[in-house]
């Protein structure tokens, strides 16, 4: 493969599939415009230099590719397959999907797109819709790739906690609404409820340095923003901050994962929050213990759970954990907190009906 040149009677498009192969994507592109200026192209041509757009990072050029040509191939499974795999890449989980469904409609036979769906949904987190994706492929090589995949769907599956992936795809869902949602027909009070509670622990204290953790648009840091000195929020969801970072409230605003955050080295907080955040973890240990690193002396850590009937935590059907009285008692004395507060409360409607849950203050002496 000395030359370069992809000369129409060297079969140019096998010839493609070889450069793409050895990852010489920009010989593959140049070729490859040079036959869709000249007119001699067809739906694998375009396949292909949208691939070798993507590997050479070029990501918009290579969605506008892979639009263009399920816009001209409508209908076609692999022109379907081709623009999910480019927005797979560029990270556009929700449209990726969307777009393998509809190859695999095409084509419920399509191979690639089946494998890519399993992988797109394992990807947003969703360990179960994966395995399922994946226990439908009668083969597909290489295998050890398809086992590498179930085995991290499985590893996902049966985690104390939600994917951090998962959080991520469905926050970023409901960010253009989620104000709205919350207010509205969940009747969400988790923040109001944090503030009833710190009226009873901490009566008088203002001036605070406050963490808000999975902060959201920012609903709970709006909640105590008048005794914040400073006000600081992490969240998973990019589109989240986004919305958070627009009331002016914060002054610093970070994506990132819960017990990572607070594992790191960093600033310390009078006052850490999490509203409706901790369903979302099974195991609150590696929370609890981090929370302590970052609490000043005689701070509080304030936060909402739903209630779990018996003991320890357990993955309701929501895909929210639940966790008992005693499971709370234990940990908060385990990470070396004090129980400040404990109190019965509704932090959200689900169908309609109050979900049982407990309001919790714990405090570094």
């Amino acid at each position: 493969m000395a030359n370069a040149r992809l000369e129409v009677d060297e079969e140019p498009l096998s010839r493609a599939e070889g450069l793409l192969a050895e990852g010489r994507f920009a010989e593959v592109r140049d070729a490859l415009t040079t036959l869709l200026a000249e007119g001699r192209s067809g739906l694998m041509t375009r396949m292909l230099l949208a691939r070798a757009l993507l590997g050479m990072g070029e990501r918009e050029k290579a969605l506008e590719m892979a639009k263009d040509t399920a816009q001209i191939y409508p209908g076609i499974a692999a022109a379907a397959l081709s623009l999910g795999e480019t927005l797979l890449a560029a990270g556009k989980l929700p449209l990726a999907i969307a777009e393998f469904q509809r190859a695999l409609r095409s084509d419920p036979d399509l191979v690639q797109a089946r494998f890519l769906l399993g992988c797109a949904w394992l990807e947003a987190g969703e360990a179960e819709r994966a395995l399922s994706e994946f226990a439908r492929l009668q083969a597909y090589e290489p295998a050890d790739l398809l086992a590498q995949k179930v085995g991290e769907a499985q590893t996902m599956r049966q985690a104390p906690r939600a994917s951090a992936r998962y959080v991520q795809h469905l926050f970023d869902q409901f960010s253009s609404d989620y104000d709205a949602r919350m207010l509205g027909s969940l009747a969400y009070r988790g923040p109001s409820i944090l503030r009833e509670l710190f009226a009873l622990v901490g009566a008088g204290r203002d001036g605070l340095d406050i963490l808000d953790l999975g902060c959201g648009t920012g609903l709970a840091g709006a909640a105590f923003a008048d005794v914040a000195a400073r006000l600081d929020g992490i969240d998973l969801s990019p589109q989240m901050i986004a919305k958070a970072r627009a009331r002016g409230l914060y002054a610093d605003l970070a994506v990132a994962d819960i017990e990572s955050f607070l594992a790191s080295d960093g600033r310390t907080y009078d006052l850490i929050l999490a509203a409706d955040t901790l369903v979302y973890l099974g195991d609150l240990t590696p929370t609890l213990v981090g929370v302590r690193g970052r609490l000043k002396p005689g701070g509080f850590f304030l936060f909402t759970v739903e209630k779990a009937e018996g003991d320890g935590f357990e993955l309701g059907p929501k895909r929210r954990w639940r966790h008992a009285e005693d499971y709370l008692r234990a940990a908060a004395a385990g990470a070396d907190l004090d129980l400040a507060g404990l109190l019965a409360a509704s932090p959200r409607n689900e169908a309609n009906m109050p979900v049982d849950g407990f309001a919790v203050a714990l405090c570094l002496r």
